[in-house]
């Protein structure tokens, strides 16, 4: 402090990675993949392919939206500004691919439950 004898140190803090943005990438990778699963099963015709595309499909559904809020909210603690003794928080480029991943395992499940209705039912 100037004009006082005491002195004040700030220690730097490192950031510190978020977890709802690795819980995002997570999320969204399993979203995708759930999906690959849901396009395979709606291939194959029948009703039994459907029936399973269809039970996959909610799976997927709720992992891609899981990981799109999740990322959305990791940017958001990411973007907080933080006083030098808080802690601050990193990792948006893993925020931003749990977001796309998510969003196209959302579509993906999504297309593929159309492709499995189209030929179980068609």
């Amino acid at each position: 402090m100037p004009g006082t004898p005491f002195g004040v140190v700030h220690l730097d803090v490192p950031p510190v990675t978020s977890g709802l943005a690795v819980g995002s990438l997570v999320a969204g990778i399993a979203s995708a993949l759930i999906s690959l699963l849901v396009v395979c099963l709606g291939a194959t015709a029948g009703t039994q392919g459907a029936w399973a595309a269809g039970l996959f499909a909610v799976l997927g559904v709720l992992a891609g939206t899981a990981a799109v809020v999740a990322g959305l909210l990791g940017m958001r603690q990411i973007r907080r500004p933080a006083s030098p003794p808080a802690v601050r928080f990193a990792g948006r480029g893993l925020a931003v691919a749990g977001i796309s991943c998510g969003a196209t395992g959302l579509a993906l499940s999504l297309l593929g439950l159309g492709l499995a209705l189209l030929l179980g039912l068609g």
